[in-house]
């Protein structure tokens, strides 16, 4: 049977949902963001991954290119954080989960853009 939405919205978020589900998000609500009683179809960290990688590639595409040790060096914070919430250390709030996410996105796709145009330059050389 086919799942019945009350709008376009919650088709979009329905969708999103699943991606982030596919992508490994655990989505339980008290590690999620909610806008007007609504949970974000996906947690805080991954909230603030998307949003690092999108910027990362319109950073990309405005000609915005950081050196790789800085890629690498923005996703440390969201290891970290995931380290010391893991082993029980301390437990993480939103705020820090979305802003290392947001850092470890960027940093993501930073890096793998980095590494592709080193591998382009030596397939290529000019």
């Amino acid at each position: 049977m086919a799942k019945h939405f009350d709008s376009r919205f919650d088709q979009i978020r329905f969708a999103l949902g699943n991606l982030g589900d596919w992508f490994g998000c655990h989505q339980m609500p008290e590690r999620s963001l909610h806008f007007r009683g609504v949970q974000f179809p996906v947690c805080a960290r991954c909230t603030g991954v998307f949003l690092g990688q999108t910027l990362m590639v319109f950073g990309t595409l405005a000609g915005i290119r950081p050196p790789l040790s800085l890629d690498a060096t923005l996703m440390i914070p969201m290891a970290v954080d995931w380290i010391i919430q893991y082993t029980g250390l301390k437990e993480s709030t939103n705020r820090r989960r979305i802003i290392t996410g947001l850092l470890g996105g960027a940093g993501y796709v930073g890096f793998l853009v980095g590494l592709a145009l080193i591998g382009m330059r030596r397939l290529f050389p000019q």
